[in-house]
């Protein structure tokens, strides 16, 4: 028989492990609840608020998320999905032909694979290199029954202690067409955020002119997220953006109560963003049209047609610029 203070220290031995193996298994993608703010100060105001819920996903776990949960799937049709072609121009993606010749080294990104490679063939083309052991954590949106609209995604590149090297956000008009804007490393500040003002150059929306600059406010995702991109005017902010909220882990159980909570999420966005287009029509604040200043929409991935008889001087300046 064993002692009795033997068997203690085994099940103290054995829960120990038990519960180091749960930590270790434990997944660095979560979801969060969220709040989602704009505020348009010039030349009318327009004000709103709405709630959503968005994924954090660390790239390195989208082939396993699948295996631990039945609502989600990596490029295979579930009630969420993430598709490697929703995002940078990776192989197979049927609109990568379409590509701006504009965009930095479209060669280098031919040979990557998945989002996160062409992601850091991306970056590698901007002049910035980071470590092989750099993890990715996306936020975005993943598809739901299929349907996908993303206005910013939002990437975060950590070193091995979690440190933050760098972020890119992506962002997307109703177009289809995308553009990443690269936050280095020297624009952390001492807070641990990133701040970046850089030329929008990009029609985002047609009630924003295209030549305002984007400032960048941008926290690596924690227990809490502070994400800010403001539209400026030289020094005067014309509309002010702010996405905030909490982390929940990525469970099927959460994922399906944020589902009845805010049902067809990525419908609800694309519904909500032409619902205010509408309003701002009504308040007539200027339009601007996507076919007007083509050379203000540069290293833009995806062109509308509009652009794609843009000159070749246009097309070569636009080559030539780091982001």
């Amino acid at each position: 028989m064993t002692p009795t203070g033997d068997r203690s220290a085994e099940h103290r031995s054995a829960g120990q492990a038990s519960a180091k193996a749960e930590q270790c298994s434990a997944l660095r993608s979560c979801l969060y609840d969220c709040s989602v703010m704009h505020h348009r100060l010039s030349p009318k105001e327009h004000r709103f608020r709405y709630s959503l819920f968005q994924f954090c996903l660390d790239l390195d776990e989208l082939d396993a998320l699948p295996t631990r949960l039945r609502l989600f799937s990596h490029n295979h049709p579930n009630l969420y999905r993430f598709n490697d072609s929703d995002h940078l121009p990776f192989p197979g993606s049927r609109r990568r032909e379409e590509a701006d010749p504009a965009t930095p080294d479209l060669r280098l990104l031919a040979s990557a694979a998945t989002t996160k490679t062409s992601l850091l063939a991306w970056i590698s083309s901007q002049g910035l290199s980071l470590p092989p052991e750099t993890r990715v954590l996306l936020l975005t949106h993943c598809r739901v029954f299929g349907y996908i609209f993303n206005p910013v995604s939002f990437y975060f590149c950590l070193d091995a202690q979690d440190h933050p090297l760098c972020a890119v956000a992506e962002v997307s008009n109703t177009f289809g067409e995308q553009k990443p804007f690269l936050l280095r490393p020297e624009d952390l500040d001492a807070d641990g955020r990133f701040r970046r003002i850089v030329p929008k150059h990009f029609y985002v929306s047609p009630f924003s002119a295209l030549d305002l600059a984007f400032d960048f406010k941008l926290r690596v995702p924690g227990e809490q997220l502070e994400i800010h991109i403001d539209d400026r005017q030289g020094d005067r902010p014309v509309l002010l953006t702010a996405l905030t909220g909490r982390r929940v882990p990525l469970t099927d159980a959460n994922l399906a109560r944020l589902t009845l909570k805010y049902p067809l999420i990525t419908l609800r966005v694309i519904t909500l963003i032409h619902w205010h287009a509408l309003k701002l029509w009504w308040k007539n604040v200027p339009w601007h049209r996507k076919a007007a200043n083509p050379h203000l929409q540069q290293g833009v991935f995806h062109p509308h047609e509009s652009l794609r008889g843009q000159a070749t001087a246009t097309t070569v300046q636009a080559a030539t610029e780091k982001v």
